[in-house]
């Protein structure tokens, strides 16, 4: 007896169940492999712990590489890659300039002082930081009890990663893991002034000029403080290649899935990103993942992105960015890329 054959799933491609979960695990994979990335990079290039500078051009190449992509893809695909007033110029540089480039200086440099699973679970706090911002910002989207309790468990997270060995510990550098607490709060409040500029501009295109920009501003800053990269041999070059194309794909990939579908149904995944990135560390970089207040801050922290990013049934067809906010779709990235 032959089964009649079912019926072909209509829905648009990128709104698939199967597929929406494929390409967020895959988003948040390439974003969480860019930890062990970077530091494997200042091995490969000698780049020491305190040569800032070169840090600033390893960053400065990669994000320039990244929005060199974007853009052309954008003209590719017929985008208005230039047809831009000078509002949106100015708008265009103080975004490249914090988002990019300012963001990459703290975390840049943090990750140099700290571990890639440390930074993997304190750079979460992006979503948590964007959560209490715009509970100041935006009138409809107040903190909710359940938001509240997702802040304080990701925040309980981040004390947990930093205990220190003795009851009364601390194991936090300014330099290292201040300096990725930071880096998460100037994305988070940059990323809220770039939901404002995402209005009138093409969000590929939005993010193409603001990656560029910031690289731009941070290759400047290497080269005029000292920096080099000479040695930038097939490896290492193949790595700065790999960290563009990670950028620019994600977030290519990732604006797909939140044109198709509910933000909220998507940004849910943002649990991945340090699930990825503390264990691909612990993978390439033979750092501890197993220690418990490891496991512990991880835990909590993607119990807390959970909570603040799931939106209620009732809800569900709001389109709602990252932390419950109207969606902009050119920053709705939920972590560090």
């Amino acid at each position: 007896m032959m089964t009649p054959d079912l019926p072909a799933d209509t829905r648009p491609f990128f709104s698939r169940p199967r597929v929406v979960l494929a390409v967020a695990t895959l988003c948040c994979l390439l974003w969480g492999s860019s930890y062990p990335s970077i530091k494997s990079g200042y091995e490969l290039l000698g780049i020491a712990q305190h040569d800032v500078a070169s840090k600033l051009i390893f960053a400065g190449w990669r994000f320039l590489l990244a929005g060199l992509c974007l853009l052309a893809l954008a003209i590719v695909l017929r985008k208005p890659a230039f047809r831009l007033d000078g509002r949106q110029v100015r708008q265009l540089a103080v975004l490249g300039l914090a988002q990019t480039g300012l963001q990459y200086v703290f975390f840049y440099i943090g990750l140099a002082y700290t571990t890639g699973v440390q930074a993997s679970i304190l750079n979460a706090t992006t979503t948590f930081f964007s959560v209490l911002l715009a509970h100041f910002i935006y009138r409809n989207d107040r903190l909710s009890p359940r938001k509240a309790a997702g802040c304080l468990l990701g925040f309980a997270g981040v004390l947990a990663v930093n205990v220190g060995a003795g009851p009364f510990a601390v194991a936090f550098t300014l330099h290292g893991e201040g300096f990725i607490v930071m880096a998460a709060f100037v994305l988070s409040a940059a990323s809220i002034y770039g939901k404002g500029v995402s209005g009138g501009m093409d969000a590929m295109v939005m993010t193409g000029w603001q990656l560029a920009i910031g690289g731009l501003a941070l290759l400047a800053g290497g080269y005029a403080a000292g920096g080099t990269v000479g040695n930038m041999t097939l490896m290492p070059a193949v790595l700065l290649v790999y960290l563009a194309l990670l950028s620019a794909t994600a977030f290519t990939l990732w604006s797909l899935l939140l044109k198709y579908n509910t933000v909220g149904t998507v940004s849910v995944f943002a649990f991945l990103i340090p699930v990825f990135g503390a264990g691909l560390s612990a993978l390439f970089l033979d750092e501890s993942i197993l220690e418990w207040k490891n496991l512990a801050a991880l835990l909590l922290v993607c119990g807390g992105i959970w909570l603040v990013t799931r939106v209620p049934r009732a809800r569900a067809g709001t389109a709602a960015g990252p932390a419950g906010r109207p969606a902009a779709p050119a920053t709705a990235r939920p972590g560090q890329s």
